[in-house]
């Protein structure tokens, strides 16, 4: 899945130097020029990470990181701050704006991809870990298996299709926390083409039916109104 990055700089010239080096490191690239702008294109599309200027026309980027982590949607957004403003004091008030980190004009092309990688890998901590456990199933990212252990202890396989089993990873490297439809879309498909929320229902029925076999299915509950979650201990 292709990652895409959000930029929002009023300098042309800065916001295309950015736009061809992520490029190039293979990311799908948006540019926006304020941050009306930039609101308008994240309620269609929210990137895997954004790229936001301090200094913008209208409202800051320190303001606009500070709503943007009010926002159920976007609050764990990876948010890289972009600024000619070096002094510590402004590198903390920019952190404490909800930032996750801080890039000085002028700036190193490779150093900027270095951070947003870093960025990206501790956004997405699942991608390298080891088998992950929520009660009888175990699912091993890396072998892309999912196995459940029954009551007498015999261990069974169960196939998921690719969407599927993106999912239940997600769910399980989440545990006990309620995950809403838009969230699951952001996360699990990236949001990189509109897909309606009733899709994640499809998914979900899915999901428990392929676990249904094992006698999973009632670990992945529906908390009416807020959307899912998988947990160890079904009501």
């Amino acid at each position: 899945m292709t990652r895409r990055i959000l930029i929002v700089e009023d300098e042309p010239s800065i916001a295309e130097l950015i736009a061809i080096n992520l490029t190039h490191a293979g990311f799908d690239v948006d540019r926006a020029f304020q941050t009306d702008q930039a609101s308008n294109m994240m309620r269609e599309v929210l990137p895997n990470l954004l790229i936001l200027d301090w200094m913008l026309p209208g409202k800051s980027g320190v303001q606009f990181a500070k709503e943007l982590r009010l926002n159920e949607r976007t609050k764990a957004l990876p948010i890289l701050l972009l600024t000619a403003k070096s002094e510590e004091a402004d590198k903390v008030l920019g952190l404490d704006s909800g930032a996750d980190d801080y890039v000085t004009k002028p700036f190193s092309p490779k150093e900027l991809i270095a951070r947003v990688n870093a960025l990206l890998r501790r956004q997405n901590p699942m991608i390298d870990e080891g088998p992950i456990l929520v009660g009888p199933l175990k699912l091993d990212p890396v072998a892309h298996r999912l196995m459940a252990t029954s009551s007498n202890s015999e261990v069974k396989t169960i196939p998921l299709g690719p969407t599927e089993f993106r999912l239940l990873q997600f769910l399980m490297a989440n545990p006990e926390r309620v995950h809403s439809r838009a969230s699951l879309l952001d996360r699990v498909w990236g949001n990189e083409v509109y897909i309606e929320e009733r899709t994640v229902d499809v998914h979900i029925k899915r999901l428990r039916a392929a676990l249904a076999p094992a006698g999973c299915d009632n670990l992945v509950e529906t908390v009416r109104g807020s959307g899912y979650r998988i947990t160890k201990s079904p009501a």
